[in-house]
């Protein structure tokens, strides 16, 4: 009889319980380095794309990851709305403050194209920012603010929140381990996101920061209707295939880079 009993025990182990949610606090610039070496893989020896990823990037990253830090219980972590309303704060915040590097950044990158009489000629990226203070003064570095914020609050949306959503699935619904492939596979998905949400902004984005000063003062509204005056309504995804080979490579090495910082740091802390 008690062996019997014994073999019963045996056969009906004990259930397994849910481990909790590690919550670990990672340094506020990891998301800017990692955003940087990303840069210097997809735009090698570009001082004007370092700057930007140096600001706008370590702005959105830190402020996300330190919220979702403090939104993760024991329990869960957060949400998908609530990861949408952290990057929408976190996005604006780093609109703001990425934003005369952006301007600079798109004024560079189009001054080839520009007649000679109106290129800018900026030697290097500082340069730019004093030569830009100096001749069109301190409101020359927010030009665009507005629609280059509302394109940091949907690509932040659409990029982090994506990524961690998609992770997230790779891991619980497919029985995914957390490492390369499930990096590259939700950076992946999220960079196709990013592209289908941001594509409109960008065009608007890039019409505002370089348009001459005479144009300057031209309503948001004003700019939509001469777009879909002259080019037709097809301009809002004019361009995805060429975002897309942008943003998709700079989005996957940008996350991979970013967990990469992350496995280092629990590692050399021992978490």
């Amino acid at each position: 009889m008690a062996s019997s009993v014994k073999q019963l025990e045996v056969s009906h182990p004990p259930r397994a319980t849910v481990a909790p949610v590690k919550k670990v606090h990672y340094p506020f610039w990891f998301g800017g380095s990692a955003s940087c070496f990303a840069a210097a893989v997809t735009h090698p020896l570009d001082l004007a794309a370092l700057l930007r990823q140096m600001t706008y990037s370590t702005t959105r990253f830190g402020i996300y990851e330190e919220l979702k830090s403090r939104f993760t219980t024991s329990s869960s972590p957060p949400g998908i709305f609530t990861l949408l309303g952290i990057a929408c704060t976190s996005g604006f915040i780093g609109g703001v403050t990425g934003n005369p590097a952006d301007v600079l950044n798109v004024r560079m990158q189009s001054d080839a194209a520009l007649p000679a009489h109106q290129r800018r000629n900026y030697r290097h990226a500082f340069h730019g920012l004093v030569q830009m203070t100096r001749t069109e003064g301190f409101s020359s570095l927010f030009r665009g603010v507005w629609p280059n914020s509302t394109r940091a609050i949907l690509m932040t949306a659409s990029q982090l929140t994506s990524y961690d959503t998609f992770k997230r699935i790779c891991l619980e619904s497919f029985g995914m381990s957390d490492n390369l492939t499930t990096h590259f596979t939700a950076s992946l998905m999220a960079g196709f996101v990013a592209t289908t949400v941001c594509s409109p902004v960008d065009v608007i984005k890039t019409r505002v920061m370089t348009a001459a000063p005479s144009e300057s003062g031209q309503s948001i509204l004003s700019l939509l209707r001469d777009i879909s005056r002259k080019e037709g309504f097809g301009w809002v995804f004019r361009g995805w295939v060429p975002s897309f080979i942008r943003l998709g490579p700079h989005t996957i090495a940008t996350f991979i880079f970013l967990e990469e910082h992350k496995k280092l740091y629990r590692l050399l802390k021992g978490v």
